[in-house]
């Protein structure tokens, strides 16, 4: 009866998604585009080849941290279809960045079933699987009716979502028994899912596949001809992935630091596409000297500050620093990827909200591999200045760090031996055709 109603308000709540949708689109134009996409309409989109997976990735974060087991999936089955699905237009320009017409995408539709069926005939799997969480009713249900497998890979569930399934926990028990397999990326998330009552028998800790991050020759090579047209021969330090309330601290420290260290380069990376153009207007405003990385136009002497407005740079900019800030928590959002630039073993300076990495942060203060700092330019400053005095204290705390990541990695190795006899089944098992649908 619960699924009856959430059906219900999710058709009563559209107009409210499409003028949210048409409102957002003022900032960002693409998410007026490919609205059909949303329903289940696919237009002149390729059909892809029956019998492959879906892998669903929401955003940008969740690509990132899906790309690494789409190539190896890619790599060990060559012919398997794969259909990499995201909510959001930066998930698609990154799907598209690091796949081209390797994968198939298109947007996940709203969670209403005449639209979800379209989507199951459009794409015809055997296996679909999300990353992280992405927990939708309808499409579990009607996959589990064609017997197509759900499974929730490199599974996080942070406490305040916790908290809302925990409001609607005996009407989880259906769609738990439909879910084939949830495999965590922490012993914290896993406790979680098993206090809503999903069952401990199908439940698999993997680890974070986050962990598994690989420094390719390429990549090497990239950040190698950055380094060449950028002529660095000064410090630099970078605020990857920021938030709206960030940005300010960020310049007033930055601002500090140039009158002690007046060749400082800041690296300044919001972590929305939306926000290129404000965080640029924030720094004319600030009168600093900075230059627009999307236009290709080289730092000179007097450069400040960069502003990093492209897609899928960020490896690279972590590679060209000396020192790395990890937005997202010095406002309340949670925090992002710290594992990224100690793959480089640079130093890392965090705020405090970093609920949504809470094993990863946990391991690291306890081996002293990031310093946490309060919300204020003064914290931020200090942190900073002590890393640029000492190359001895920066060497440590990346170190420090790098060492957490190294002795975590195998995550992906072991999702994927989980993941093979789903990966292998017989196309036969799934169930398409004139099945009838399931409200």
């Amino acid at each position: 009866m619960w699924r009856f109603f959430y059906t219900g308000l999710m058709y009563l709540i559209q107009p409210l998604v499409l003028i949210f949708m048409w409102t957002r689109g003022f900032k960002a134009p693409n998410y007026r585009k490919r609205l059909g996409e949303r329903y289940g309409f696919y237009g002149a989109l390729a059909k892809p080849n029956p019998h492959g997976i879906i892998i669903h990735a929401a955003s940008v974060g969740e690509v990132i941290a899906a790309t690494p087991l789409v190539r190896k999936i890619r790599q060990t089955y060559p012919a398997l279809p794969i259909t990499f699905t995201t909510v959001t237009p930066t998930g698609s320009d990154r799907v598209k960045a690091a796949f081209g017409s390797d994968v198939t995408h298109c947007y996940l539709p709203y969670d209403l079933p005449c639209a979800i069926n379209r989507f199951i005939d459009f794409i015809r799997p055997k296996l679909c699987i999300v990353i992280e969480t992405e927990l939708w009713p309808n499409l579990i249900r009607q996959l589990h009716c064609r017997n197509v497998p759900f499974i929730v890979a490199n599974a996080r569930l942070s406490a305040r979502s916790a908290r809302r399934y925990g409001k609607v926990r005996a009407h989880l028990q259906s769609m738990w028994s439909q879910i084939s397999l949830i495999a965590p990326q922490d012993q914290i998330s896993g406790k979680r899912f098993l206090e809503l009552g999903y069952p401990k028998e199908k439940l698999q800790l993997t680890g974070n596949i986050k962990y598994d991050l690989v420094i390719t020759s390429e990549l090497q090579h990239r950040i190698e001809i950055l380094r060449r047209q950028w002529r660095l021969q000064r410090s630099v330090w970078i605020a990857a992935s920021t938030h709206e309330g960030e940005e300010e601290i960020i310049l007033k420290t930055h601002r500090r630091l140039l009158k002690k260290y007046p060749n400082l380069l800041l690296l300044l990376v919001p972590r929305h596409p939306e926000r290129f153009n404000a965080v640029a207007r924030l720094l004319q405003q600030e009168k600093f000297h900075f230059i627009r990385r999307s236009t290709g136009e080289l730092p000179s002497a007097d450069t400040q500050v960069i502003l990093g407005d492209t897609m899928g740079e960020m490896m690279v900019m972590y590679g060209v620093s000396d020192i790395a800030f990890v937005g997202g928590s010095l406002v309340k959002h949670g925090g992002h990827n710290p594992l990224e630039p100690l793959a480089f073993k640079i130093p890392v300076i965090s705020g405090k909200h970093t609920f949504n990495f809470p094993e990863v942060f946990r391991m690291l203060l306890e081996v002293q591999g990031v310093l946490e700092v309060n919300a204020s330019a003064d914290a931020l400053e200090r942190a900073v200045e002590a890393l640029l005095n000492s190359q001895a204290a920066r060497k440590r705390l990346g170190w420090a760090g790098h060492e957490v990541l190294v002795e975590n990695q195998g995550a992906l190795q072991r999702l994927l031996d989980l993941l093979k006899p789903y990966l292998e089944r017989n196309d036969d098992d799934s169930q398409f055709g004139n099945l009838s649908r399931h409200l």
